[in-house]
């Protein structure tokens, strides 16, 4: 009899364990880009446009926990998830918090029942109100105006990815854009040829390093790019 129950309880922690490997951890940020995107702006702050399909995600991250009504607090985004998990795969006009306007605006959603299980729901849900905070939203609002408060120069550079490889004083991979400056400033064609063709054993301090051509920088670009380098 012992070593029967022995082996039901070996099989049902087998069981156990099979089903945790079975069932792995969702990632709510992914399935959010992978089944949200095509109809809502996941952007934070969202950029508005006259032909969105659908309220951008934020405003529902921001909102939704404002209509529940739970009787301890510490509920109302536990009540929240469990809303948009229930409303994603059976929308209800009776039951959307959209205001009359956004209803006008948008249409009622429809369902996605067939595209979305209830447990990526779920994991959608529990992103959204982690993520689409307004402790988040003044990060990224602090962070965007450290980069608009920028030289033109310095955002270009960035947007084309060349601080991975440079720095303005302190030379990582190549040289520092202060010792370019230094080098080039009376020849700006090499430092343009440079840049747009790639280069190869121009900096001894590179050890080898080449620099990879950017062929696809527009004009536009490369001349502030220059300009904010020459400056430096």
């Amino acid at each position: 009899m012992l070593i029967k129950t022995i082996l039901i309880l070996t099989l049902i922690l087998f069981s156990a364990c099979e089903d945790k490997k079975q069932t792995p951890q969702l990632d709510g940020k992914k399935l959010l880009e992978q089944k949200c995107a095509s109809c809502h702006n996941l952007e934070m702050p969202p950029v508005i446009s006259d032909d969105e399909l659908a309220p951008p995600m934020m405003a529902i991250g921001f909102h939704m926990p404002d209509f529940m009504e739970p009787k301890d607090e510490s509920q109302r985004v536990p009540m929240a998830i469990e809303f948009i998990v229930d409303f994603i795969r059976n929308p209800l006009l009776e039951n959307s918090k959209c205001d009359k306007e956004s209803i006008q605006r948008y249409g009622l959603m429809p369902s996605q029942k067939d595209k979305v299980t209830k447990d990526e729901a779920k994991a959608i849900a529990q992103y959204m109100f982690r993520h689409y905070t307004q402790e988040n939203l003044s990060k990224v609002q602090k962070a965007q105006a450290k980069f608009d408060a920028l030289p033109a120069g310095q955002k270009t550079a960035l947007k084309h990815k060349c601080m991975g490889c440079h720095k303005i004083d302190k030379k990582i991979v190549g040289p520092s854009f202060k010792d370019i400056a230094k080098k080039y400033t009376t020849n700006k064609d090499e430092m343009i040829n440079s840049i747009k063709n790639g280069s190869k054993a121009k900096w001894e301090s590179s050890k080898g390093a080449v620099m990879p051509p950017f062929k696809q920088i527009s004009d536009e670009d490369l001349e502030v790019l220059i300009k904010w380098i020459t400056k430096l």
